[in-house]
């Protein structure tokens, strides 16, 4: 196949990165210069230049230019652990709830909830949308139907979104919901009772463990790596018996780990979980920002027997006030309707008609481009600074998909005693414990990458670095 002349072009930068001519930090000649001196159009050197941002090679600095990336420092990742073989009880939500509500005073570094900063997200657009909406349609606001609770227009835009999930996925599969969270509990009380046994990742992301406290049920941690995600051989092992009644789990960004499970992996746990009856429920809502060229498929992608249960919203991408979730429910549909219906009736109309529209104009792709290079950038620079910041034997994950760092401290520090002293000085993090029902990674923290890596982020963080390196002396 013949090389493309931006293709061409970008392979010349990425050498002359790599063999050093180019140094980190260093501005690349503009892009009027490249077109005059290689004599190409610019659209073909900003093609160039974009596909070395999404290589990393390189990152827009707003009025400034094209700048080469500083290479992130290189440390030894958390480590794999062996939870409890044994199903246990979850008790989180009285620390949690401390946790998040100090975490949301004025002024504190906001470096604990998963939040994106606003100025990432098109909020101007969504105001105009919104007005729109109201105007031209002022009948969704006059009624609403626990018959009809999906909006037609939005489901359409989900069916379509789905062939880059593998595939197209049937319209009446979906049920609109208010959250990602109240989809997953749904789902959750669709397929258990008080009691039952859900297995989950460890560490798993709290929210979902909160919700098996919530319903009664059990976690059963299954060890996950943090490069492949969720060990199938140990949930292979785990659900030999009838004890697991589903399997809660994000194969694309998980977290706090940032993980991707390989498509191999997501394919065995399909076809091993619908051999044995073990409902999937997946959280996809990190695979729109996957910053790879191709969006990674959902395990969803690879059931053939109606039994995985897509879980999303828009929270992440577009802004967490819009409340819109969904989930294709595949054989469940019709139950999980039932749960919608009794539970919170419909989601309000005229954000899933705002929301629709938004993803009709093509604006969504486009915005996406942006912000995946944006969190790309920003979870990298977190990573240096943990880098420079934290104690020396400090572990650091090395997600793939996502916007939050998963940080191992050395074993003597407890990072939930330590919050008390963090909050004090203004900072927040989430507090390793939180993400496991048995209490392990009490020596670990998740940090929030949602944020632009100001001067003050970088504060924080060297501010953190210091209450930690004292406590490893204590």
């Amino acid at each position: 196949m013949e090389t493309l002349l931006y293709e061409q072009l970008a392979g010349e930068l990425a050498g002359l990165i790599a063999g050093g001519v180019l140094a980190c930090g260093e501005r690349l000649p503009s892009v009027r210069r490249l077109s005059r001196d290689r004599r190409l159009s610019v659209s073909t050197v900003v093609q160039a230049l974009r596909q070395l941002e999404d290589r990393g090679l390189v990152e827009a600095r707003p009025q400034s230019g094209y700048y080469v990336r500083r290479a992130v420092a290189r440390h030894a990742e958390p480590e794999l652990r062996s939870p409890p073989e044994s199903a246990m009880p979850v008790d989180i939500s009285q620390r949690l709830v401390r946790v998040m509500q100090a975490g949301n005073r004025p002024g504190v570094a906001p470096l604990g909830a998963a939040l994106p900063a606003y100025e990432l997200l098109p909020l101007a657009a969504l105001h105009r949308l919104y007005a729109g909406v109201a105007r031209r349609h002022p009948a969704l606001l006059a009624s609403v139907s626990h018959l009809a609770m999906d909006d037609s227009a939005l489901v359409r835009q989900l069916v379509r979104r789905s062939l880059a999930w593998g595939g197209p996925l049937a319209a009446d599969e979906f049920v609109i919901t208010n959250s990602c969270t109240e989809a997953l509990g749904l789902c959750l009380r669709t397929v258990t009772r008080p009691g039952d046994t859900v297995a989950v990742e460890s560490p798993a992301y709290y929210l979902m463990l909160q919700l098996l406290e919530t319903l009664g049920l059990k976690a059963l941690e299954i060890p996950t790596d943090p490069r492949t995600g969720l060990s199938v051989e140990a949930l292979d092992l785990a659900t030999r018996s009838s004890q697991v009644k589903a399997c809660l789990l994000v194969s694309n960004g998980s977290n706090p780990l940032g993980c991707v499970m390989p498509d191999d992996n997501k394919r065995r746990l399909a076809e091993l979980m619908a051999s044995r009856g073990v409902a999937v429920i997946e959280d996809d809502i990190y695979g729109d920002l996957h910053p790879g060229s191709e969006r990674p498929w959902p395990i969803k992608a690879f059931d053939r027997a109606g039994n995985v249960m897509l879980c999303a919203s828009f929270s992440k991408s577009l802004s967490p006030a819009l409340r819109v979730g969904y989930v294709a429910a595949g054989r469940y549909r019709p139950a999980v309707a039932l749960q919608k219906t009794i539970t919170s009736g419909a989601t309000n109309p005229i954000t899933q008609r705002v929301l629709a529209e938004y993803l009709e104009s093509g604006a969504y792709e486009r915005h996406l481009r942006r912000l995946r290079r944006a969190y790309q950038g920003q979870v990298e620079a977190m990573r240096l600074a943990v880098s420079r910041y934290f104690p020396a034997a400090t572990r650091i994950a090395q997600p793939q998909c996502g916007f939050v760092l998963w940080v191992e401290l050395p074993k003597e520090i407890d990072t939930m005693a330590l919050f008390g002293e963090a909050i004090a000085g203004q900072l927040a993090y989430m507090p390793g414990e939180l993400f496991s029902a048995s209490g392990m990674y009490g020596n670990c923290l998740r940090l929030n990458c949602g944020n632009p890596h100001t001067p003050a982020i970088e504060d924080a963080v060297r501010r953190l670095g210091m209450i930690f390196s004292a406590g490893q002396i204590k």
